[in-house]
């Protein structure tokens, strides 16, 4: 059994962060451990307010994981702060886990903002370097940057600007973009890498970002293939959006186990559950 952490915020209604994380682990037949490093009150419609662990519980958890179970690979989600993005970096550089995907979540789907401003510089300082792969959107790009992104070649300089502040892996995911098709491009370092899936029309895309990092993390610890786990979450979250569920106000959730609630549980686990 492959042993994933994700070390990210709460989402109480249930549609992102750690919440969309450990069902994606499920999905993908991983075991799901979280660091909680927020509390964020939000819906569908709005963020309510937001309550910052402090970081030595952060890394007490950490450490509670690592004396005891470890990881196969972390996945790192919202980091609100300066001492939350501290005490995630310290603690990662003493355990050095393997696998590290970071997804730099900036804002709710909503457009409110999970990361102060004065942390971009912290972010991109300490947590960045960090990553095998850092899997940005185009606004959250555009943070880290400074550029504006408009096209595939804005999203492929972004890609190489990032990956020259230390990050081995940029996954920029095209889902701010407009057409009827979504690219995401990985780039190495030397190389540019395309995904492509049909754009599907919905509003409910809540924990897209969270669901695809999360989804990319489980299958580097199954096969330890970065191009293969890109395309399998690539697959994943396409599905999940495709089958988004219709609750709340605002952008809804994704339908992590769309397959399983179509088709119950296979016939040899029901019968072991009998």
């Amino acid at each position: 059994m492959k042993k994933l952490l994700t070390i990210a915020g709460s989402d109480c209604s249930g549609g992102a962060g750690i919440q969309a994380d450990l069902k994606t682990f499920s999905a993908y037949g991983v075991f799901g451990m979280s660091v909680i490093v927020s509390v964020v009150a939000e819906n569908t419609a709005r963020v309510i307010s937001i309550q910052n662990i402090t970081p030595e519980i952060i890394s007490d958890q950490i450490d509670a994981i690592y004396e005891d179970i470890g990881t196969d690979a972390v996945k790192i989600g919202m980091l609100s702060d300066r001492d939350c993005m501290e005490a995630v970096a310290y603690k990662l550089k003493q355990y050095r886990p393997e696998h590290i995907v970071i997804d730099p979540v900036m804002y709710a789907k909503n457009g409110s903002p999970l990361m102060k401003q004065e942390a971009v510089g912290t972010l991109i300082r300490d947590i960045l370097p960090l990553a095998d792969i850092l899997t940005p959107n185009i606004p959250e790009a555009e943070r880290i940057t400074g550029i504006t992104i408009e096209s595939m070649q804005d999203m492929e300089e972004a890609a190489k600007r990032i990956a020259d502040q230390g990050v081995r892996h940029v996954l920029i995911k095209g889902g701010h973009s407009l057409g009827d098709e979504a690219t995401d491009i990985l780039y190495d370092g030397q190389q540019m890498y395309y995904f492509t899936e049909k754009r599907i029309s919905t509003l409910n895309t809540h924990g897209t970002g969270c669901t695809y990092s999360s989804a990319i993390a489980a299958g580097l610890a199954l096969s330890g293939d970065l191009h293969e786990a890109v395309k399998q979450a690539k697959a994943y979250v396409t599905t999940a959006i495709r089958h988004s569920l219709n609750l709340g106000s605002g952008p809804g959730p994704t339908h992590h186990f769309y397959d399983l609630y179509q088709h119950g549980l296979r016939q040899s686990d029901s019968t072991k559950l009998n």
